[in-house]
């Protein structure tokens, strides 16, 4: 059956604008067809069905397991990152099986003691920056999610191998902080070692020095008793799964890797976008402290991620600027209609959660930021969707969202700011991700005391 409403530009044109310009490429494929359209990339292997309508996110989000299969193979962009063995690459039975294991370590008291490692991070960065001086918000915001993972996850607090770690995962994920430099994970071609020197090579050489600190902590910690650590790592080693096994040392860092990647990266780029749109909408910036005031100097973090306002300002965020652009692809398993469209087994389908936040007709204006679209309706997992769904939701949602609005909560409260650069901050590939192209350039330009508000007052 004939495809819908397939592209005209040759397959590679289309790969490198897609790469190269991700945005403008689904913006001008919808100008044509605003509900789906096909792509078609050399380097996939067959045609991609984009799709943004609510209705088809439905349709693909809750037929994972029936219609459409979300199997691990088409992930394989991110297979040198994360490896064989990560929740990324696996399939069925597996992939349930592997996220049962590691959903506990995102919830309950937990995450009490993640918001505890959070705020005190964020007051050790922040109090080491100058004032009056221009810094990049991202790379500050990145300082302060890599060293939540690492504590978070690893469990490794201080010296040595804290530092070690620290400078290895900056390294990879450095190399695809462009569009050129991504495209190494595009092009098949471009994954040559040419030498320490090519860059392909040297992302190996990095990968690998990286990976025999993960398994020198590995092997450490096989050796300790793990019963009152909290870290991600621990619960991981001492989890098993019903027939009583527990994760061997690849799986163990073949996951680590997926929950570094897929956590510290992300959450400093909604951390960034964040920052740069409050600064950009004063009136927005002093709603959102004067509900901040009202719980005082040392306000718990679990009254702070329960905040209206700063949970549609961070909604907010995420929707004009999702930090991942599609949901991962599912594969047709039989014959399924989607908005008027027959598919045919092997049809692979994602869906835009940038586009579908992008639409009129659920969010007039939708360049515009507007946090209170979230106070003023509910909006449903089809229609707000920056974390994916279905069996692929991401794991880390809850850890990421309570790190986004405690780090928002701190900066905000405690400093005043400005923006150094006044030239719009639009959207830049970042390896498989959307960050702001600019970094967000601001500087400190003194304390902030907070002000004694009413809370009827704060809550108009």
């Amino acid at each position: 059956m004939p495809t819908p409403n397939p592209l005209k530009t040759p397959a590679f044109f289309q790969e490198l604008q897609w790469v190269v310009d991700p945005v403008g490429y689904m913006e001008n494929a919808t100008q044509q067809y605003p509900d789906i359209f096909t792509a078609r990339f050399v380097n996939f292997g067959s045609n991609l069905v984009f799709v943004n309508h609510p209705q088809a996110m439905q349709e693909i989000l809750t037929n994972d397991r029936k219609k459409l299969f979300a199997g691990g193979k088409e992930n394989k962009i991110l297979q040198p990152l994360v490896g064989d063995y990560s929740t990324f690459m696996l399939d069925g039975d597996r992939h349930r099986k592997r996220r049962q294991l590691i959903m506990p370590s995102f919830h309950g008291d937990r995450m009490r003691s993640y918001g505890e490692i959070i705020s005190n991070i964020t007051e050790q960065v922040w109090s080491n920056l100058p004032t009056d001086t221009s810094f990049q918000a991202r790379n500050v915001t990145q300082d302060i999610t890599l060293q939540v993972m690492l504590q978070a996850v690893f469990g490794v607090y201080q010296g040595e191998r804290s530092q070690q770690l620290k400078k290895q995962l900056q390294r990879i994920a450095d190399v695809f902080r462009s569009p050129l430099s991504s495209s190494m994970l595009f092009f098949s071609s471009l994954q040559k070692n040419l030498g320490a020197w090519s860059p392909w090579g040297k992302f190996v050489r990095d990968r690998q020095e990286l990976d025999k600190l993960i398994y020198t902590e590995i092997a450490e910690r096989r050796q300790q008793k793990l019963e009152n650590r909290i870290d991600i790592l621990s619960l991981l080693m001492s989890a098993e799964d019903d027939a009583g096994n527990s994760m061997t040392d690849q799986e163990l860092r073949d996951e680590l890797m997926t929950l570094l990647f897929a956590g510290y990266e992300t959450t400093a780029t909604a951390m960034a976008w964040g920052l740069y749109l409050i600064q950009k909408h004063p009136e927005i910036k002093a709603k959102l402290l004067q509900e901040l005031d009202t719980l005082g100097d040392s306000p718990d973090p679990m009254s702070i991620f329960r905040l209206p306002y700063l949970t549609a300002v961070c909604n907010e965020t995420l929707r004009i600027h999702p930090v991942a652009m599609l949901t991962f692809p599912r594969t047709v398993k039989e014959p399924v209609e989607l908005l008027g469209y027959a598919l045919d087994p092997g049809t692979v389908l994602v869906g835009s959660m940038y586009l579908t936040h992008q639409r009129e007709d659920l969010y007039p204006e939708p360049k515009q930021f507007r946090p209170e679209r979230f106070l003023e309706r509910q909006f449903s997992p089809y229609e707000f969707i920056p974390f994916g769904g279905g069996v692929r939701r991401c794991v880390g949602e809850a850890l990421a969202v309570f790190e986004l609005k405690l780090v928002l909560a701190k900066i905000l409260s405690k400093y005043q700011l400005a923006l150094t650069d006044h030239k719009p901050e639009v959207p830049r590939r970042r390896g498989v991700t959307l960050a702001p192209g600019r970094g967000v350039n601001m500087m400190i330009t003194g304390q902030r005391l907070p002000q004694k508000t009413p809370l009827s007052m704060a809550t108009n």
